[in-house]
Formats: structure tokens, sequence, C-alpha cells
């Protein structure tokens, strides 16, 4: 909220600058005639339109600024929840005991691709897939992809860093 009012103020601070500036060029391109102004009062108007195009400017550099530490700092959230996923599929995958095939099986699992589209990534076949995928479930104690995210999902929501799941069934059970 404070700074959207910040930009406003910023926003109208400018206009008001650029538009005496814009004014007074126009009136001399179209020749009006004006009253003439007191020189002083004319410079006094001229320095603070002058002063708020530069407050603007001062203004827009500290937000690019905030914003590109802001950023930074997002991508840097988003970079140490991609490495803690990492960490999670790893414990969990030596945990159950996966193949290297079955590791890379799961991975597409996990991100939604179909078996035809897992086995043409491999380059074999769909009944191949099949079987590992039954593998994967049977080690990880699951029945299925929705079951198979959710133990990573939980992890990721309610553990501490290191600590790993059981499989489902022995959870339910």
């Amino acid at each position: 909220m404070k700074i959207n009012l910040i930009i406003l103020l910023m926003v109208v601070v400018q206009a008001i600058g650029a538009l005496f500036f814009m004014n007074d060029i126009a009136l001399s391109l179209l020749g009006v005639e004006r009253q003439p102004m007191d020189w002083q009062l004319r410079e006094i108007m001229e320095i603070g339109a002058a002063v708020a195009l530069l407050i603007g400017l001062v203004m827009s550099g500290a937000l690019l600024m905030q914003s590109q530490r802001r950023l930074g700092r997002a991508e840097a959230r988003l970079q140490r929840a991609a490495s803690a996923f990492m960490e999670v599929l790893e414990q969990h995958f030596e945990q159950w005991g996966l193949t290297p095939a079955e590791r890379d099986v799961a991975l597409f699992l996990l991100k939604g691709f179909s078996t035809s589209e897992i086995a043409g990534f491999r380059k074999t076949s769909e009944g191949t897939v099949k079987a590992q995928t039954n593998a994967i479930y049977r080690k990880a104690g699951v029945s299925g992809r929705g079951q198979l995210m959710s133990i990573f999902i939980d992890d990721l929501l309610t553990k501490t860093p290191g600590a790993v799941s059981e499989p489902l069934q022995r959870r339910q059970g």
C-alpha cells in the first residue's frame, strides 16, 4: 500500500513538472500571447518543475533498485526451495533403493509426464516404463502417482530438513 502511494506521488510530481515545460513550449510554438509574468516568479516555477522532475527520477531509481533487490531475494528463495526438493527426492530414492533408470522415471512421473512421453524421452518401450513405474510404486509403498507426489509434498510442508517420511502404506497401517 505504501509503495503504491509513493509511486502515485512520483507520477503526479513528474507529470506536473513535465506539463509545466510542455505547456510553455507549446504556447511558444503556437505563438500564443501570454500575460507577462514577474521573472522571479517564473524562475521559481521553472526551478520547482525541474526539482519535481529530478525528485521523480531519484524516486524511480530507488524503486527500481528496490525491485531488483526483491527479485534477487525471491530468486534465492526459489533456488533454496528447489535444492531442498532435490534433497528430499534423493533421500527417498536412496531409502527406496531405486535404480538409476527408476530414478529417471520417478522424476518424469513427478513432473507429470505420461508413460508414452517418458518412453520417448528415455528411448525405451512403454512396457519398460510401466514396469519401472510399478517397481517405483512398490518400493515407495504407494499405489499411484498422486500418492507418490503426496510423500514429497508432505515432507516439504511438514518435516524438518533431512527427515524422510515412511512409505504411505506404513503410515496408514
